[in-house]
C-alpha cells in the first residue's frame, strides 16, 4: 500500500465510522476527516461509503475496513446487522487498487500501539504496561458494545500481531447463587448462554430484567442507556444492581481471557460501554472478579486493566493496520513509536 490516503471504515452493528489515514505520518489518523453514520440508514455499506466520499470529496485509492464478525474469504457477514458486503465487489464499486478487511477486534488490538497517555485511563493499582519493555509481550482486549468484542495483541521481536476471535460467544460461567439464578433464566430464553448475552448493550437490559424477577422488583423493560441513566442518577435500585453485576461480570470475564490468552501484561477495554461505566468500574467490582481466579489470584492482581477512552478507537486501529501494511513498523525493541496523539 502507498503512502497516500487510505480510507479507513469502523462498521458495527449499529454506527459505521469513516476517516482518513496518511501511513507516512507520526499521527496516521487524520482526525478532522471523521465521520459517523447509522448503519439502518443506508441499504449496503458501499452507499454509506459512497455518501462520506461525497460528501468529504475525498479520492483515496485504498481502504482498509474494520467490521464486526468473522472476516474470512471474500464476503463479510456482520453478527448484528444483516448487512452482507463482498470485499471484491466494493473495490470495484470504489475504483480501489487495494482494500483490506478485517475484525473490528483485530483492529481494535492494533490500535493499542497508537494510544496516547489521555486515550487511557488504568483501573485498579497495576499502573499501564509500555509497550516493547520486555522481548515478549501479549495483551488482551476486551469490548462491550453493541456485542462483546474479544480479541488479543501479541508482540514478538519487534513484531505486532493481532488475534481474531469471536470469544465473546463463549459461555457465561456463573460464580453465586444470584448468577446461576441469572443463568436459569437466560438458558429459558435463549436455549445457550454466551457471554455476549450478559456483557454488551442488549446484555445489560437482559441482566436487569433477570434480576428484577429475581428479586422481584422488575417492573419494565428498558434499554441500557436508561438503565445506565438511572443507575448513574440513583433513582432506580434496580439498575444501580444490574450495572453492579454487569461490570463484575465484566471483570470475571476479562480475567478468564487473561488466562485464556496469557496476556499477563495487561487487558483493555474498549467498546461504547466502557467509558460510560467508568465510575462503575473504579468500585472495586469489576477488579475483584477480575483476581478471583482461584490459584491465580496473586498473579492476576500483577496484571493491568486499562480502559480505552479514545473517541475512535477502531478507526485508530484500521489506521495501525495501515501504517504496518505501508511497511513502516508500528512498535520497536523498546519503545511505543506514538506516545502522544494530537490534539
Amino acid at each position: 500500500m502507498s503512502a497516500a490516503r487510505v480510507l479507513l471504515a469502523d462498521v458495527g452493528g449499529t454506527h459505521v465510522r469513516f476517516a482518513l489515514a496518511a501511513p507516512a505520518n507520526t499521527q496516521p489518523l487524520l482526525g478532522d476527516s471523521i465521520r459517523h453514520y447509522h448503519v439502518a440508514d443506508f441499504a449496503t455499506f458501499t452507499d454509506v461509503a459512497l455518501a462520506y466520499l461525497g460528501e468529504t470529496g475525498a479520492h483515496p485509492h485504498n481502504g482498509v475496513f474494520a467490521f464486526a464478525g468473522p472476516v474470512g474469504g471474500d464476503e463479510v457477514r456482520m453478527t448484528n446487522h444483516p448487512w452482507a458486503i463482498s470485499r471484491s465487489s466494493v473495490r470495484a464499486e470504489l475504483a480501489f487498487a487495494s482494500l483490506h478487511f478485517v475484525n473490528d477486534f483485530a483492529a481494535m488490538s492494533l490500535c493499542i500501539a497508537l494510544l496516547g497517555e489521555r486515550d487511557v485511563h488504568v483501573i485498579g493499582s497495576p499502573g499501564a504496561p509500555r509497550l516493547g519493555a520486555t522481548s515478549g509481550q501479549t495483551f488482551a482486549v476486551l469490548g462491550p458494545g453493541t456485542g462483546l468484542g474479544v480479541g488479543a495483541l501479541l508482540l514478538r521481536e519487534g513484531r505486532m500481531f493481532a488475534l481474531e476471535t469471536e470469544g465473546g460467544h463463549s459461555a457465561f460461567a456463573p460464580r453465586t447463587d444470584e448468577e446461576i439464578e441469572i443463568l436459569r433464566r437466560l438458558g429459558a430464553r435463549f436455549g445457550r448462554v454466551s457471554n455476549e448475552r450478559l456483557v454488551c448493550g442488549k446484555g445489560l437490559s437482559n441482566l436487569h430484567r433477570a434480576l428484577g424477577e429475581i428479586h422481584g422488583t422488575f417492573t419494565e423493560s428498558l434499554d441500557p442507556e436508561e438503565i445506565t441513566r438511572r443507575a448513574n442518577t440513583g433513582t432506580d435500585a434496580g439498575c444501580e444492581r444490574a450495572v453492579e453485576v454487569f461490570c463484575e461480570l465484566l471483570g470475571a470475564v476479562a480475567g478468564d481471557f487473561v488466562l485464556a490468552f496469557g496476556a499477563w501484561n495487561g487487558i483493555y477495554l474498549s467498546g461504547g460501554m466502557t467509558p460510560v461505566l467508568l465510575p462503575w468500574l473504579e468500585r472495586g467490582g469489576f477488579r475483584r472478579r477480575f483476581e478471583d481466579k482461584g490459584r491465580f489470584a496473586e498473579r492476576l492482581a500483577q496484571v493491568p486493566s486499562i480502559a480505552i477512552v479514545h473517541p475512535y478507537a477502531g478507526l485508530l486501529g484500521a489506521a495501525a493496520f495501515a501504517v504496518q501494511d505501508s511497511g513502516r513498523a508500528l512498535v520497536g525493541p523498546s519503545t511505543v513509536v506514538v506516545t502522544e496523539r494530537e490534539r
